[in-house]
């Protein structure tokens, strides 16, 4: 089957693009398949499903291991990039957008350091319900073209089924290749990187408005995945994109009772990414950003760091605007509602209340039925307080509708969900991704899918990245 694709980031900054082969699949399987994706792409998707599997495992010709750096959880790494990724290439989809097609769990490449290149079923499976799940809610991500079985065993603590997961995004360009750039020493490089992400991502940007429009995306997104109850759980500088968009899916989850400082990360120790410090986390990185951005914001380093800084200070007006607008409308009402915000956090955060289910409920209250929403708490005068001034404000049950999911990729069902599938059963991840890429509204039959987890479970879960 033959797909044109481009190599625009290989053309633009080849000292960045390492040509390489994925490992070679004998044995693939199609585990998972985006039909609805295929055709946005412009593909056929029934050609792709039945004579596509060397192009998603990458068998029909090499792609690039993309070169980048990064700050691992505060530690800076001058070379990370693709140890286990392939960028296959660029494709316009039928709308005219240029998107990457890239591959993750494809072998070793010249970056990675150590360890196996490979990726296990379970891993894979997550990516894809979990971004289809955010492209649902409206919240820019990479997407999940397919998950391939390859056959492979991947030795982790276990021998696991080895799997590759196709995606694609706006573009793979991070924070992380900026730092690479710069850290080589070499402005021109720099200056080329940017001319592409400029031209990819903002045209006719100046380099200064490039920076602004990275940092207005990067505080709207990482509002709208709190007004969700999403954490990222590894939101490194090699995991922020310039574009925009959510990206690399491994130790993230959806919060359940409320509480800033939830963390499910095993390998975040600390909370440096714990639900509550998103916005500051993102800042500190967009500031890394700034810094290797610098040269081009003007040749006197005093003014460049002087635009550098009135430019990321825009960040909280902007993140402010997303998050209050975005409460606001799960709350069903319009104008200021920081008081009464505040004080319903403290109180959910107090009761210990699961945050997608009150905010579903709440739309029944604001229909005349609340005893689905405050049976959530234990303290049952603060929560009738509460309503009482929400009602007075006259809430829009239809608003609320539209902002307040039903159902998410909660943590136990995803994990049900990717056991039975590395087990062989796909049926609990087709239910759970159907469920979840129709989020908004309640479906009779999926009853199941909107419950929170089991106490037991939720004191003990944690996620891990998949490498």
């Amino acid at each position: 089957m033959n797909i044109s694709l481009s190599s625009d980031f290989a053309t633009a900054v080849p000292e960045m693009a390492v040509s390489w082969k994925a490992v070679p699949v004998a044995e693939p399987e199609l585990l998972a398949f985006n039909e609805q994706l295929a055709a946005e792409l412009g593909l056929d998707p029934e050609r792709l499903r039945t004579e596509g599997l060397p192009l998603l495992t990458g068998n029909l010709a090499p792609g690039v291991a993309q070169a980048y750096a990064g700050h691992q959880f505060g530690g800076y790494s001058p070379r990370l990039g693709d140890g286990r990724a392939l960028l296959l290439g660029e494709l316009t989809g039928a709308d005219g957008r240029l998107r990457d097609l890239h591959l993750k769990g494809s072998g070793r490449t010249p970056f990675a350091r150590g360890g196996d290149g490979l990726a296990a079923v379970g891993p894979m499976l997550r990516e894809y319900v979990l971004s289809e799940a955010m492209h649902a809610l409206g919240i820019p991500t990479t997407r999940a073209l397919a998950v391939v079985s390859t056959g492979h065993v991947v030795q982790r603590e276990e021998p696991l089924a080895g799997a590759v997961l196709a995606r694609v995004a706006a573009s793979h360009l991070r924070v992380g290749s900026f730092q690479y750039a710069r850290n080589t020493g070499d402005l021109e490089l720099l200056r080329r990187l940017a001319d592409h992400a400029i031209a990819r991502h903002y045209p006719g940007s100046t380099y200064l408005e490039l920076f602004a429009q990275v940092v207005a995306a990067q505080a709207a997104l990482v509002a709208r995945w709190m007004l969700v109850g999403f954490i990222h759980g590894v939101m490194n500088t090699d995991n922020m994109t310039i574009s925009g968009e959510t990206i690399d899916y491994g130790p993230c989850a959806f919060m359940e009772a409320y509480d800033p400082r939830t963390k499910y990360s095993s390998i975040d120790e600390g909370g440096r990414y714990a639900y509550g410090n998103q916005p500051i986390i993102a800042e500190w990185n967009l500031a890394r950003l700034a810094e290797a951005l610098l040269p081009l914001f003007a040749d006197d380093e005093d003014e460049a760091v002087s635009l550098a800084v009135t430019t990321l200070r825009t960040f909280d007006a902007h993140f402010e605007e997303a998050w209050t607008g975005g409460m606001a409308a799960k709350l069903g009402l319009t104008g200021d509602v920081q008081p009464l915000l505040q004080d319903l956090l403290v109180l959910m955060h107090e009761n210990h209340v699961d945050f997608t289910s009150f905010f579903h409920l709440l739309g029944k209250a604001a229909r005349g039925d609340a005893e689905p929403a405050r049976s959530l708490f234990l303290d049952l005068a603060a929560i009738d307080a509460w309503l009482a001034r929400w009602r007075e404000l006259e809430p829009d049950a239809a608003l609320m509708d539209g902002a307040n999911p039903v159902y998410v990729p909660r943590n136990h069902l995803v994990e049900e969900a990717l056991a039975a599938g590395a087990a062989g059963d796909m049926g609990p991840f087709d239910r759970l991704l159907k469920a979840v890429t129709s989020p908004f509204g309640e479906r009779p039959g999926l009853e199941y899918f909107a419950a929170p987890a089991p106490q037991d479970f939720s004191a003990t879960y944690r996620t891990y990245c998949g490498t």
